[in-house]
């Protein structure tokens, strides 16, 4: 063996070694150096010089001694948190919010529903990196220490290459690299409700629970799936297409085409539908006063509603939520989860919609399996996409540091 081909596999090594022990005071918090040697099962000797290296480029710190039950004090070590910044991105339908953070994990600027419309234009398209770059203008922090962007969108996104085939698939480049070249930093794509998910596994409601779901109930249906405690993305990174299961014996389409799917009768477009169809055929409601369009009432517009007592809203809510429920059960049958998380704008109903998804759980799926099954409202709530996206483009940058 050359010296040089040596040389170069204990240099692969040593970064191995500095990427483990960022990524542990990264995720773990601060410790002292046994307690890094210990979980990552790296000789004590070996995890001070990686230490010392990664205090010399300025991404950890030295925190201290801590009381010590006898002998020396130990010296307690963690991140810098401004030393690195990641921004992320979540896109809804009708709004964008973002939000940066360090590398401490804390969310140190957000801007939350910043008018806009998601279609599949090049115009869409422009205006959405125009925000971006707005974004990153007006932060008090340099440009050269955000190390990446975190960019959710609805529908398949193909992560590991930068490709979405819902939204903005306009020729052979993958989406990821059209933005990095329209906002200078490098930009990793992820389905809006995958990076969710993350969110609320790392940040939220998850505690030591290892096989989760969270449902983004919002105009589609989407799960995050995790099993054994990793993020599962299926062979193509299209797992967790709930909203597109034929549960339904109708002839209404659904926006991927087919007929009779779970997101026809159980989304915010079937909500949105099922009012404005009640409307027009005599219902009152808060919405319908002033001689306003249906037409024009929204899924939002119908969440305000809701919680403002409208009764129309909370039966429409109510039923939604049963064909919901169909479809959750089926997923506890198979995956036989420890906990399901309910998140996205409906969600935000909470009662209206946790209730009725309850009774059909109960209805519909195997009570020996659902015994073992606890149903929660997410945490994070509109803070879980940008959280997640910041998470899942913090790890993968970490991965090439």
């Amino acid at each position: 063996m050359s010296k040089s081909s040596a040389g170069s596999r204990v240099s692969s090594k040593s970064i191995h070694f500095k990427r483990a022990i960022l990524s542990y005071f990264a995720n773990a918090g601060n410790a002292i150096i046994p307690e890094v040697s210990k979980a990552l099962t790296i000789s004590v000797p070996k995890v001070t010089t990686v230490v010392n290296e990664l205090m010399r480029d300025g991404l950890v710190q030295d925190y201290g001694k801590i009381e010590s039950t006898g002998g020396r004090k130990p010296n307690l070590y963690g991140v810098v948190p401004n030393s690195a910044f990641f921004i992320g991105v979540d896109v809804k339908q009708s709004h964008i919010n973002l939000g940066l953070l360090d590398l401490q994990k804390n969310l140190v600027n957000v801007t939350e529903n910043l008018a806009y419309q998601l279609d599949n234009t090049e115009e869409s398209l422009e205006l959405l990196c125009q925000h971006i770059n707005r974004f990153i203008t007006d932060l008090a922090v340099p440009r050269e220490k955000i190390l990446g962007i975190g960019l959710n969108l609805s529908g398949r996104i193909n992560y590991a290459t930068g490709y979405s085939y819902s939204f903005f698939f306009f020729d052979e480049q993958p989406l990821s690299e059209i933005i990095e070249k329209k906002v200078g930093i490098r930009v990793f794509l992820e389905n809006d409700t995958r990076a969710m998910a993350y969110g609320e596994f790392c940040a939220g409601v998850v505690a030591k629970e290892k096989d989760v779901l969270f449902l983004n109930l919002d105009y589609g249906i989407g799960v995050g799936i995790l099993i054994n405690g990793q993020l599962y993305y299926g062979k193509s990174g299209y797992a967790g297409e709930l909203g597109h299961i034929p549960i339904f014996d109708n002839e209404l389409i659904c926006h991927c085409g087919k007929k009779g799917c779970l997101e026809t009768e159980a989304s915010g477009w079937a909500l949105t539908r099922m009012f404005r169809e009640k409307l027009q055929e005599g219902s009152t409601s808060v919405l319908s006063l002033h001689d306003r369009n249906p037409e024009t009432i929204t899924m939002e517009d119908i969440i305000q509603a809701a919680k403002h007592d409208d009764v129309l809203a909370i039966e429409l809510i109510a039923k939604v939520g049963e064909s919901l429920g169909r479809g959750i059960a089926f997923l506890i049958n198979v995956f036989n989860p420890e906990l399901v998380i309910l998140g996205g704008s409906l969600a935000s109903t909470k009662d209206y919609i946790e209730l009725p998804i309850k009774t059909a759980i109960n209805k519909y799926s195997l009570s020996l399996v659902n015994n073992d099954t606890r149903l929660t409202l997410s945490q994070l709530g509109e803070h879980a996409g940008i959280i997640g996206a910041c998470l899942l483009v913090r790890d993968r940058s970490l991965a090439v540091l």
